[in-house]
């Protein structure tokens, strides 16, 4: 009786090794899933224009504090991505600096623009979701005087961007500003990310910590 105690002791040890190890590969494929899609260095992975877009200090930087930029400038992802969720870290230079991080995106063919979902940055557009060369408006924008408390419109700043079936979420320094369900069927939600320079006066955006983990199953 003594040995087969033992001996079923060590069955059920077993059993419950295999259950647990059974939960594992979820915590595993999540691990898997997180990736950075910017290495500090160099800007593999990435498509754009060289003469405005660059590496510095461990960031992307798209513009020039010392000239105008003559239109909209993206440095786009080779990758296309459905459902996940996009973690970065940005800061705007320049008095009217406006930039932004394309999400399911597309590049419009022999033009500069891209069309697509866009997390808004500067000026009076932090924070908001606007639809780049599609519908051309804002679809949801935060809370103005909830966000000025916790945006530094000088300093670093955190952007989490989430997507998942039609609903897209933003977060800048983990204040929610836009939670937003697309009703348009026909709109396709996947596509490339970018980050973006705005047309405009001298300015300068920069990106750095870009992470994404990837909600697809």
């Amino acid at each position: 009786m003594k040995h087969r105690s033992a001996s079923v002791i060590r069955t059920l040890v077993m059993a419950l090794g295999i259950a647990l190890s059974g939960n594992a590969p979820a915590s595993a494929q999540n691990a898997d899933a997180r990736q950075s899609l910017f290495d500090g260095r160099t800007l593999q992975g990435w498509e754009g224009d060289a003469g405005w877009f660059r590496v510095q200090d461990e960031c992307i930087v798209g513009g020039h504090l010392d000239r105008e930029i003559p239109h909209n400038f993206f440095l786009s992802s080779k990758d296309e991505y459905g459902d996940f969720e996009l973690t970065l870290e940005f800061q705007l230079k320049g008095d009217r600096t406006n930039a932004g991080v394309q999400i399911r995106s597309r590049r419009i063919p022999d033009h500069h623009e891209m069309i697509g979902y866009q997390a808004d940055l500067g000026q009076s557009y932090w924070g908001a979701l606007y639809d780049e060369s599609r519908r051309r408006r804002i679809l949801a924008a935060p809370d103005a005087e909830q966000l000025s408390r916790v945006l530094q419109k000088d300093g670093w700043n955190s952007y989490r961007i989430r997507c998942e079936g039609r609903r897209v979420q933003l977060w800048i320094n983990d204040l929610q500003t836009v939670d937003y369900y697309e009703s348009d069927l026909d709109l396709e939600q996947r596509g490339l990310i970018a980050v973006q320079i705005h047309g405009g006066p001298a300015g300068e955006a920069w990106y750095r910590n870009i992470q994404l983990t990837s909600l697809e199953r």
